[in-house]
């Protein structure tokens, strides 16, 4: 017995100086820095140019309002009365709006995903992507690609929305909205290019979107040159 308290003792002074290692908080790394802001807020406090953002922030604007983020291969811009909550998806950064207007940018489908209520919207393709969703209600939003498509999933169920195309969404439409048959009123093509017919109905009444004009929706909305050119460093 005597031959193992030296063992014992050596083991437990181990233990007793790795413990606190080892109860130390995983450190959280920056997700992205704020580019502009004005009568902006992350969290409690002012947005200023040059802040650097975490996963589970909060940002917001007010009505005149306006803040841009840089996150990685991606850049996000809330307009005014808007807010959202910054996260880390599967390594890459992603937002979740909670109201307002989002437009984001990126070159790369995988750089960032923006969420609203249950919907997910990315880009579709590695190429140049502008995406801008609003957030009307838990059950309505509203999304439309300034430049490249985009993809909008809801409970595993996905839709393309092609580029320059607008697009009004609806999560768990009542049944009566559910799509006609194929040839009622517009070729599916045609809706597609985001012309005016039935609406598009996906999976299992999960979300149905429906095809309204571009022009009511961007204009206004100025999207920075940062925006426009997200392969800019």
């Amino acid at each position: 017995m005597r031959g193992l308290r030296a063992p014992l003792a050596t083991l437990m002074t181990i233990g007793l100086t790795v413990a606190p290692a080892w109860g130390d908080p995983k450190t959280v790394s920056s997700l992205g820095t704020i580019v502009t802001a004005e009568h902006a807020r992350v969290g409690g406090s002012s947005a200023e140019a040059g802040t650097t953002v975490f996963s589970g922030d909060r940002v917001a604007t007010e009505r005149e309002g306006s803040v841009q983020i840089r996150a990685g291969a991606a850049r996000l811009l809330l307009q005014g009365a808007s807010n959202a909550t910054l996260n880390d998806t599967e390594g890459a950064p992603s937002a979740k709006l909670i109201h307002g207007t989002a437009t984001f940018s990126t070159g790369n489908s995988k750089a960032f995903t923006l969420f609203a209520s249950r919907a997910a919207i990315r880009a579709q393709s590695d190429g140049p992507t502008i995406g801008q969703v609003t957030y009307l209600n838990e059950k309505e939003l509203l999304v439309v690609s300034k430049r490249g498509p985009l993809t909008i999933t809801v409970d595993g169920e996905t839709e393309v929305i092609t580029d320059g195309a607008a697009y009004r969404v609806m999560l768990d439409p009542p049944p009566t909205m559910a799509q006609g048959p194929e040839g009622a009123g517009a070729n599916k093509n045609d809706k597609r290019r985001g012309m005016s017919g039935p609406p598009l109905h996906a999976g299992r009444n999960y979300f149905l979107i429906t095809a309204i004009g571009v022009s009511a929706l961007v204009t206004g909305f100025a999207v920075s040159e940062a925006l426009e050119s997200p392969n800019r460093p």
